[in-house]
């Protein structure tokens, strides 16, 4: 769409050199204004969240708001996800799972499958990384729309962007490519960030009708917290035992003496009183609160790592190393997944618009270097594998090991196995039992 009919339909206004927009006015024919277009939509009316107490009801209408065809509002669906977030087993399982994701080694290939150092250069920067951390969010929220920075040099001198931002997220309306400059607006008045100029600098993460795994996560944040909540006020009411004071007195300012004594006790538990005063303390026979709140805080816990990493045992205790390595496994299917999805968006949308603008990353594809994650057990079985069967180059090992390596020897004499002096020793005893053993007129 020509820049021109975009903010006309807009505006309903259309000028030969000047754009007349929401957000003001840009004349294309300026360098200022050019670069200053590419940011216009962090020129939003930014509002301060709400924090208030949530509880299943106030979900149940947020998802409703959520999935509205005609007018999708998911902004009180993005508080409770923020409530959510600040769970701490929550935020350990989201951790653990993005974690894996950005540990991974990867490598830039041209058209014939080798790899260049040079390309990946412009990857290893800051701004890549908070990239690829936005990106993987969207797994959890739903949607992510990201703004590249400008470019300037790093310390080398080649080009790289100063940073990346993340629109927010109650600005932006997925489900039709908008983005609105204040909360509340209808969508269509906002800002199609899939036409230019706004979608050669924006990169989208997740599905527009993708509501994220915090949605399935907030039935369970929310009545753990009340939970946390109730048991809190369980132990101030039951922790402590009763203090009673039992006077004869009848004057308000004796009385009201004895009960700021009692309050104002603390942990020294001393206090003067008249003789005829009697102290008592009651203490609780209630002692059920672990198994009631406890328990439902654990299922909660375990439902959220069942959900987040697909299961339970590595981060919350195992019983068993076949067990964990089982659910290790699927784990890492789920890890799988999430580095697929960013390898997509890097490919697809990243480097196409780092090539417009001015990157040499023409013919590059990102790849993730799977030979670099190996352990070391098992990188010595895969090349003694490889060693077996084919004729390697001596200097792969010679580079990787940083070791003179000459050429192989083919007609390597075979070491016959070496026997254990006991094991012959029993082998030698076997066959003397079993000739003995023969007929019984041998014995």
């Amino acid at each position: 769409m020509d820049i021109k009919r975009f903010f006309s339909g807009l505006t309903g206004r259309s000028d030969t050199n000047v754009l007349h927009t929401h957000y003001g006015s840009f004349n294309l024919a300026k360098e200022d204004d050019r670069q200053r277009v590419k940011h216009v939509v962090m020129a939003l009316q930014r509002t301060t969240d709400a924090l208030t107490r949530k509880d299943i009801a106030d979900w149940r209408r947020a998802w409703q708001m959520a999935i509205n065809v005609d007018e999708p509002n998911r902004q009180r669906l993005y508080d409770i996800y923020r409530d959510s977030d600040a769970d701490g087993h929550l935020s350990g399982c989201v951790r653990q799972r993005e974690g894996f994701v950005m540990a991974k080694s990867f490598k830039l290939v041209d058209t014939a499958g080798n790899e260049s150092d040079e390309a990946l250069h412009y990857f290893d920067q800051s701004w890549f990384k908070q990239l690829c951390r936005l990106a993987l969010d969207s797994v959890y929220w739903g949607h992510s729309l990201i703004e590249l920075g400008d470019i300037v040099q790093d310390g080398d001198g080649l080009r790289c962007y100063d940073c990346v931002r993340l629109i927010p997220r109650k600005h932006v309306i997925p489900e039709y490519g908008r983005v609105v400059k204040q909360i509340g607006d209808d969508w269509k008045t906002g800002i199609d960030f899939h036409q230019p100029p706004f979608s050669d600098w924006l990169i989208e993460a997740g599905q527009p009708d993708n509501l994220g795994l915090f949605l399935k996560a907030a039935q369970h944040t929310i009545p753990k917290k009340n939970m946390l909540a109730f048991w809190d006020t369980f132990g101030e009411i039951f922790g402590m035992p009763m203090r009673i004071a039992k006077t004869a007195s009848r004057d308000s300012k004796e009385i009201d003496r004895l009960n700021r004594m009692l309050v104002e006790a603390g942990a020294s538990q001393t206090a003067v009183m008249p003789l005829d005063t009697e102290l008592e303390f009651i203490e609780s026979t209630r002692g059920d609160a672990y198994n009631v709140y406890n328990q439902r805080i654990d299922r909660a816990n375990s439902e959220l790592s069942k959900l987040i990493i697909g299961q339970t045992m590595t981060i919350e205790d195992g019983s068993s190393l076949s067990q964990s390595q089982t659910h290790l496994q699927v784990f890492q299917n789920l890890v799988e997944d999430d580095a697929d999805m960013l390898r997509d968006i890097v490919n697809n949308q990243l480097i196409p618009r780092m090539v417009a603008h001015g990157f040499p990353l023409k013919g590059f594809r990102f790849d993730w270097d799977d030979s670099i994650d190996y352990t070391p057990e098992q990188q010595v079985a895969y090349e003694t594998m490889v060693a077996d069967r084919y004729d390697v180059d001596p200097a792969y090992f010679a580079e990787k090991y940083s070791m003179p390596v000459g050429e192989r020897r083919n007609n390597m004499p075979m070491m016959e196995p070496q026997e254990d002096p006991d094991d012959k020793k029993g082998k030698t005893d076997d066959k003397n039992k079993q000739q003995k053993n023969v007929h019984p007129f041998f014995d």
